[in-house]
């Protein structure tokens, strides 16, 4: 195989149906889409990006995104996805890190001020970015020049393209946001389009009969990675600019959408629009990510309406739907993180976190991870990439879990969150669900704190109408758990800290367990 078979151009498949993009109800064919794809090529070019430059995108989900990264391919340069969540210091430090020379932004979208957030952001701390391109209007006020994105609508000399560059970097994401600010996981032509073929094919997708709702930002590896797929696969994708629920419930009743992924909560807010028992007959795989608690019981109630949840795994180093639960599975082991990969030629082990060995089948560790699909390595951070790199080339997941001895594994936790207590490991959900079943308990959370030199687990919970008494769940649980999983203290609060991310809202367990020692010191 040549190295053309591994661009992201060899992925528009001529016998694909037809169109490739739904926009809000405007059809782009593919040979449409071919063609923004030259004139993306060509604007940017006039704009002095070639081979190794970096174009940070900092737009909702629209077709000069999926243009401007097929652009940059053909030219030899590197788009920076740029989360529309982010405000000045997070893009200040995209921005910085990526080197980036010009960034396309929106105009405006919704309630979010472009402008006054780019304001905020001083000119020295990115010394590198020359110009903004504007979508949707003819400049900004900002303190860089500006001008219009008008590649669709304006004719520039073709521009000159880049051979054989499809394992360079050609895509950026950004981790979930640290302290200390995301690192930029770089990908290339190769480790994108390899990974979507791949999709394509473990999930039998036909482009005659089946189609994609988009309801995940591109800016992040969950979006993007589905995206890809599909577009490999040739069939047809409605996409939504940003997730609502109610467009979305629109577009899976009238467009007779098989697929969809998305998070937990995504999910759950289409399912409470219709009270229709089986509203989405067509429907054949929803892989979903669980972000929030009550995803079991949200598994269970979308089952019984007709809606299939399919567990999955991924991460922005080795990209999402990296695997997938299969239909034969039963129910508890469908919806479950993990599954399966969907290329042929990955490879899955478990590391025992103490030992330093690799585990047995069923015993829990860290994921590490061998793959096409995994990413170059941290960009402009050498240091970072080997610290995440084995000598043998997988990738240090920092997840948890195990190996189930039939070619799948089961995703259980972060490295951060999992707790070893009494000397095993144990997943929070196993605390939090049992909590969650308790009477006047509507929401729990379970971190683990050093505790007079002893790891002991600290539960934070949100009550119902009728608030729980402390000692009645102490009770509780005791009868229902070994004893080192019973939390040594049981607090209650109003709400969890959060934190936003490009798939949904997370938990900030950091802050937890902040809290918890804050209340433990006090007493």
């Amino acid at each position: 195989m040549s190295a053309n078979d591994f661009s992201l151009q060899s992925l528009i498949r001529p016998e694909a149906a037809e169109p490739a993009f739904v926009f809000d109800g405007t059809l782009v064919s593919r040979v449409e889409f071919l063609a923004r794809v030259e004139q993306t090529a060509a604007w940017l070019a006039a704009q002095g990006i070639g081979k190794g430059d970096v174009v940070a995108v900092w737009l909702v989900n629209r077709v000069e995104w999926i243009a401007l990264l097929f652009a940059a391919a053909r030219l030899g340069a590197i788009v920076a996805a740029v989360n529309t969540r982010y405000r000045s210091a997070e893009v200040a430090h995209l921005l910085k890190v990526s080197g980036a020379k010009l960034m396309v932004v929106e105009a405006a979208f919704r309630s979010i001020d472009f402008a006054a957030i780019l304001a905020d952001i001083a000119k020295d701390d990115v010394p590198a970015l020359q110009q903004l391109a504007v979508v949707g209007a003819d400049r900004i006020p900002a303190q860089w020049p500006c001008v219009r994105f008008d590649a669709f609508d304006a004719v520039h000399p073709p521009a000159p393209l880049a051979q054989g560059d499809v394992d360079r970097p050609v895509l950026l994401y950004t981790t979930s946001g640290t302290t200390k600010g995301p690192k930029l996981v770089a990908h290339s032509q190769r480790t994108l389009a390899s990974h979507a073929v791949s999709i394509a094919n473990a999930l039998q997708l036909d482009p005659q009969r089946h189609s994609l709702l988009a309801m995940l930002p591109f800016c992040g590896t969950f979006g993007m990675t589905s995206l890809l797929g599909f577009i490999a696969a040739g069939a047809t994708i409605h996409v939504l600019d940003a997730f609502e629920a109610a467009p979305a419930l629109k577009i899976l009743s009238e467009h007779r959408i098989t697929h969809s992924f998305g998070s937990d909560e995504m999910f759950r807010r289409i399912l409470a629009l219709t009270d229709a028992p089986r509203p989405f007959p067509h429907l054949e795989i929803c892989g979903f990510a669980a972000f929030q608690p009550g995803w079991r019981e949200l598994a269970a109630e979308a089952e019984a309406r007709g809606m299939s949840l399919f567990g999955l795994y991924g991460s922005s180093e080795v990209q999402a739907l990296f695997s997938i639960a299969r239909g034969g599975d039963t129910f508890a082991n469908r919806i479950e993180g993990g599954g399966w990969p969907m290329s042929p030629d990955a490879k899955v082990r478990v590391r025992d976190t103490e030992s330093g060995e690799l585990a047995a089948h069923g015993v829990s560790g860290e994921i590490e991870i061998s793959a096409p699909s995994r990413f170059l390595g941290y960009f402009n951070n050498p240091e970072a990439t080997g610290d995440a790199i084995t000598a043998d080339g997988f990738f240090r997941t920092g997840d948890i879990g195990r190996l189930r001895g039939d070619g799948a594994f089961v995703y259980e936790t972060r490295a951060g969150d999992a707790m070893r207590l009494g000397g095993f490991l144990v997943a929070p959900g196993e605390i939090e669900d049992e909590l969650k079943s308790c009477p006047g308990v509507a929401d729990a959370q379970v971190v683990a704190v050093d505790l007079k030199g002893q790891a002991r687990c600290v539960a934070f919970v949100i009550a119902a109408a009728e608030p729980p008494q402390q000692e009645a769940l102490t009770a509780r649980l005791r009868e229902r758990l070994a004893g080192y999983k019973v939390p040594a203290r049981i607090y209650l609060v109003d709400a969890f800290p959060v934190t936003d991310s490009a798939n949904g809202v997370k938990i900030q367990r950091a802050r937890l367990r902040a809290m918890a020692m804050d209340r433990i010191a006090t007493e």
